[in-house]
């Protein structure tokens, strides 16, 4: 019982985060629902970037591969080997899901350095990269835990559920508490470090705002990488951690 309380606390914390706010939100009535405006305009332009690009680059396949085409089968073959890297042989499937959330959380997170949002001007609150805002980092988790458990249970059926009491019985809560607790470190650890770097380039832009911040942009754009990189590593892990059986 204690672990069945503990583990319903954490979902309801993890359900409850869609209440967390920083800073003002514009809102949009969509029927019964309330969502934040500002993050769909921001995801809605990642969407268009990512999709823009990729029709541009392989409108017209070549053989030999100019700049644009030469470009993202780079990025798909980078992607292909994380995910062969941490899932294994049987990775194929999971090329697509893994490669989506690197690049959305990739521009995402350097929208919020590049595109200048605080041009346009809303009733309430500003535009800043999607991933500024806890919920899409909420979201993407709990996508990720879906994958995971769906990698599992359509691996091995039922049997899956037979990990929680290995190597032995008396771990059986912590490996429960595991699957609860790994959406929250994703989405945390996204959140808290693009919302720190934006936070940290305002304030220096607002006390030196001509020398100290360049160097900081620069730096944020490589944490923010690193970020998307984390993320897709650690999905990939645990899809195939979950089809191997194994932690």
């Amino acid at each position: 019982m204690n672990v069945l309380s503990c583990s319903i606390n954490t979902l309801n914390g993890l359900y409850d985060l869609s209440g967390v706010e920083v800073g003002q939100h514009f809102y949009w009535k969509i029927g019964g629902f309330q969502v934040h405006g500002q993050v769909l305009i921001t995801s809605w332009v990642v969407i268009a970037i990512l999709l823009g690009s990729a029709a541009l680059a392989v409108r017209n396949p070549q053989t030999i591969p100019p700049g644009g085409q030469n470009f993202f089968e780079y990025v798909l073959e980078f992607i292909r080997d994380v995910s062969k890297t941490q899932i294994g042989e049987e990775y194929g499937p999971w090329v697509p899901f893994i490669g989506t959330m690197f690049l959305f959380i990739f521009v995402s997170n350097w929208s919020g350095a590049l595109l200048p949002w605080k041009i346009i001007q809303l009733p309430h609150g500003e535009l800043a990269a999607p991933t500024n805002d806890i919920n899409t980092t909420v979201a993407l988790a709990l996508l990720t835990s879906v994958a995971y458990f769906y990698a599992g249970l359509t691996k091995k059926g039922l049997s899956y559920f037979g990990k929680y009491i290995q190597p032995t019985p008396i771990l059986l809560p912590i490996n429960i508490l595991e699957d609860f607790t790994k959406p929250l470190s994703l989405s945390f650890r996204l959140f808290g470090n693009i919302l720190a770097d934006e936070l940290v380039v305002v304030v220096l832009v607002s006390l030196v705002p001509s020398v100290v911040p360049i160097p900081v942009m620069f730096l944020g754009l490589f944490t923010s990488g690193i970020q998307a990189l984390i993320f897709a590593t650690l999905a990939a892990a645990y899809i195939g951690e979950s089809m191997e059986g194994h932690h």
